[in-house]
């Protein structure tokens, strides 16, 4: 039996790339209207600067009608606050990786939001159950009927990059999590064309807890000049049909996201397989940050 989704109109506060990539396919296939939110207004502008490119692609290669197009990308709205999501069903946040960071976020939206709003987040390493104990209100325990039930909605909505390429969507409850809102959500993300996956919430979930490791191996492999950049890169692809290389891989992802999941995962396991290489952090210390900026292990 399909679960309705129940979602009105959805927030998205991250105008970068990820952010923008959910409000698309929000907007596009679950076909509901989107606020999105970033404290940096040219974010937001090169951010939505790429949804019209991305539509007028669909456009020219005959997947979108010009009025499908035009259609969704009236779906797509700013908003100049974090108060501008007051109303909304089910809000997605697409920030940085920082535990920090993201409780603070969640705090502001178990204050702003409706009682009854879906509080999701797109980490893609980081404890739900640690961002969802953010939520309980001020002077109420986390084990008390008010507590449980405001953490109750917190849930993990991992989407992949590029989000309108890229076919999954892991869900993630965290201990508080209630049924409904992970039924909700896993029936959201099926309606923005998503297959879905679901995971305990254990360091990286199972995307990244398995696929950091082998990026970091490979960093690690070319630090100790087993083979050279090209050669590692290639032997992935034509040797075991990966699409892109690790190196490249780590590239595209953004070493800076690379280096923040690795410390993620080794900080929460104490496993050495996670600890981050030192070329990585000496990259990321360099400004060398992949894809997003020119340089990394390739120049782009």
């Amino acid at each position: 039996m399909s679960i309705a989704h129940g979602i009105r109109t959805l927030g998205v506060l991250g105008g970068g790339q990820m952010g923008t990539g959910i409000a698309l396919v929000s907007a596009l296939h679950a076909k509901v209207p989107v606020l999105l939110h970033d404290r940096s207004k040219e974010q937001v502008v090169k951010g939505l600067l790429l949804v019209d490119k991305l539509l007028a692609k669909d456009v020219g290669k005959g997947r979108l009608t010009e009025l499908e197009a035009k259609e969704a990308r009236a779906r797509i709205s700013v908003v100049d606050s974090m108060e501008g999501l007051r109303d909304v069903d089910m809000v997605v946040e697409a920030v940085s990786e920082s535990l920090v960071l993201k409780r603070q976020i969640f705090t502001t939206f178990s204050q702003i939001l409706r009682p009854d709003a879906i509080l999701a987040s797109n980490t893609s390493s980081i404890s739900i159950t640690k961002i969802a104990a953010a939520v309980v209100p001020a002077g109420e325990s986390a084990a008390g009927e008010v507590g449980k039930k405001a953490a109750s909605r917190v849930v993990g909505l991992h989407f992949f990059n590029p989000v309108p390429v890229m076919k999954l969507v892991e869900l993630i409850p965290a201990i508080q999590t209630s049924d409904d809102t992970l039924n909700r959500a896993h029936a959201f993300a099926s309606a923005c064309g998503k297959e879905v996956t679901t995971s305990k919430d254990v360091p990286g979930f199972v995307a990244n807890a398995l696929l950091m490791p082998y990026i970091n191996e490979a960093i690690t492999w070319l630090e100790r000049g087993v083979a050279t950049r090209d050669d590692i890169d290639k032997t992935m692809k034509l040797g075991m049909a990966h699409p892109m290389g690790p190196l490249q891989l780590a590239d595209f992802i953004g070493l800076d996201t690379c280096l923040a999941i690795q410390q993620t995962l080794y900080e929460g396991t104490s496993d050495s397989k996670y600890r981050p290489s030192v070329l990585l952090e000496r990259m990321v210390d360099a400004g060398w940050l992949g894809k997003k900026n020119g340089k990394g292990f390739y120049e782009y």
